[in-house]
């Protein structure tokens, strides 16, 4: 048990950590980053990031954020296999107690826990996990051109998700457990008038198939009426729709969140509601959750912990 000092913590090792820790690191903060449960974020769940600029011939998301981080130990950052455990946000400096038992006291704090994506609870998920299922269709939608692809949902997320794999895909299936789609009107539409999608609503998922990659679906429609059918769909992707949650449980009553309990930030700054602590990537972003937009805002991160503590000091 012992006491960690540091101008900058870090809490979170995806996109928007390691950026926040390399700049922090060049500007002289030496910050101390404690990666958490799942160093390098959702990134290390996907096989391959092809629209991250800088790699033309694409590279796997667990090897991108190995570079990330060795980017920023090279500047001095001090990255430690962690989790923080609970925070104390009542005065500053900021008291972080990590799972060791150590009380990290930090003049400033950067948060990056990220979010993650809602699954359906299917054992089959998590088996094809980037070898067929997605929670991102910008992700990895390029790799199901002229294929069968379906998207479970029925929100706003859903149908954007279904409309975008349309100009890719050669079939959409768009599932839907309720015998209506929860989404906009003029987003409706549009997937109605979108030649290649169908809507399959009163269909929930049973289980997915596949010798080493997905091959299908079993669905059934109308579960637990008279009229139940149950049948097998062919598809080469699943597509998961059905929202995103926010690492944020460690930061209620301490940060104001949004109703969904994304971090609020003062944009287009990083500031958090308590000053001297910022957010960075998917925790404080529910709109585009892309790997390069938390990498930005942990460079954004960074350079307004160095701003406050010239102002602070």
């Amino acid at each position: 048990m012992s006491e960690i000092l540091t101008r900058c913590a870090i809490i979170g090792g995806g996109p928007a950590g390691y950026t926040a820790a390399i700049y922090a690191s060049r500007a002289g903060l030496a910050p101390i980053l404690y990666e958490g449960m799942q160093p390098g974020g959702q990134l290390t769940t996907t096989t391959e990031v092809e629209n991250f600029p800088g790699y033309p011939e694409g590279i796997s998301g667990t090897e991108m954020m190995e570079e990330f981080r060795m980017q920023a130990e090279r500047f001095g950052a001090d990255i430690r296999t962690g989790v923080i455990t609970a925070v104390d946000f009542s005065s500053r400096p900021f008291r972080l107690t990590t799972d060791g038992g150590d009380t990290v006291v930090a003049e400033t704090v950067i948060i990056c826990t990220g979010a993650s994506a809602s699954y359906l609870g299917l054992p089959d998920e998590q088996k094809y996990m980037g070898m067929g299922v997605s929670a991102c269709a910008t992700c990895d939608g390029f790799f199901y051109r002229k294929r069968r692809v379906a998207v479970v949902g029925g929100g706003d997320t859903a149908c954007e998700e279904a409309l975008y794999l349309s100009t890719l895909a050669k079939q959409v299936f768009l599932i839907v457990r309720k015998p209506y789609l929860r989404a906009s009107k003029v987003m409706q539409q549009r997937v109605f008038d979108r030649e290649n999608i169908d809507v399959l609503f009163n269909t929930n998922t049973l289980g997915l198939y596949g010798e080493e990659v997905l091959e299908g679906a079993h669905l059934v429609e109308f579960k637990g009426e008279p009229n139940q059918r149950e049948y097998d769909l062919d598809i080469d992707g699943f597509f998961l729709a059905i929202g995103h949650k926010p690492s944020t449980a460690l930061f209620v009553g301490q940060l104001d969140l949004d109703e969904k309990g994304y971090i609020k930030v003062d944009a287009p700054s990083t500031r958090t509601n308590v000053p001297g602590v910022f957010a960075a990537g998917d925790v404080a972003d529910p709109h585009y959750m892309q790997a390069i937009n938390a990498a930005g805002s942990g460079c954004r991160a960074a350079i307004d912990a160095e701003h406050f503590l010239q102002n602070n000091a």
